[in-house]
């Protein structure tokens, strides 16, 4: 499967050779590679290059090591994760800010969700009709913090209903770190909350008559003015 890398460039060859062997589908996700030994003669390098090119394969979310006497170098699913963090990091360091998630939130999920709606079936609607019960029963119990995460489920759901990995990637990533500007700025309480549903029980309207348009304008209007009011809270913090 490998053969011995490029002595000019070992360190990315062995890199390439175990990517392009996981991106090809020559590695399936839960294989598990062969032993440190077996490599290192494979591609006739030192165990210290093998180890730091299968801690890069890690990092990018290829492979996964696991210690001990039944561990080593296993073959992952590629998923969202590796930008989720990136994103994250982005966030705390000030790189990515809450006008810039809005903007982008405003653009692409407007179009996100009308592609949801267009594309939406019956079991697809039936699911997120639960998951909105689900909210709306963690707001029976005033339960903010499983209220959020719910929220979010909602949110990262329609994505899945594009149907498109890319949609599915990227609302993932601004989900799973949007919510702590919510956890800083504004707080859940009831009233907040409350708006969070009913704007979902009218997409879900939208989406039962088929009515992409309206579905997306919902959507847009629920970020300006969540954005609104959690820009107002941070200008008083500053101030």
């Amino acid at each position: 499967m490998f053969k011995k890398a490029k002595q000019s460039r070992v360190f990315q060859d062995v890199v390439e050779q175990i990517q392009d062997a996981i991106l090809n589908g020559k590695l399936t996700p839960g294989t598990k590679l062969p032993p440190e030994r077996e490599l290192k003669n494979m591609f006739t390098t030192s165990r210290g290059t093998l180890r730091e090119a299968l801690r890069v394969l890690e990092q990018k979310g290829l492979i996964e090591i696991k210690l001990g006497v039944s561990g080593g170098a296993i073959v992952k699913r590629i998923d969202a994760e590796p930008i989720v963090e990136s994103l994250a990091l982005l966030i705390r360091s000030g790189g990515v800010s809450l006008e810039h998630l809005a903007e982008f939130r405003i653009k692409i999920e407007g179009s996100l969700v009308e592609l949801a709606a267009t594309r939406a079936t019956k079991e697809d609607i039936k699911e997120l009709e639960s998951i909105y019960q689900q909210a709306k029963a963690y707001f029976e119990k005033n339960d903010w913090e499983n209220f959020l995460k719910t929220d979010e489920k909602m949110h990262t759901y329609i994505g899945t209903m594009t149907r498109n990995p890319v949609f599915q990637f990227v609302q993932k990533s601004i989900h799973d770190n949007i919510h702590q500007y919510y956890k800083e700025y504004l707080p859940m309480n009831k009233e907040r909350t409350l708006e969070n549903l009913k704007d979902f029980e009218k997409i879900i309207a939208a989406m039962k008559v088929n009515d992409a348009k309206t579905a997306s304008e919902i959507i847009m209007d629920h970020v300006k003015r969540f954005n609104k009011k959690m820009q107002g809270k941070i200008d008083s913090k500053t101030n």
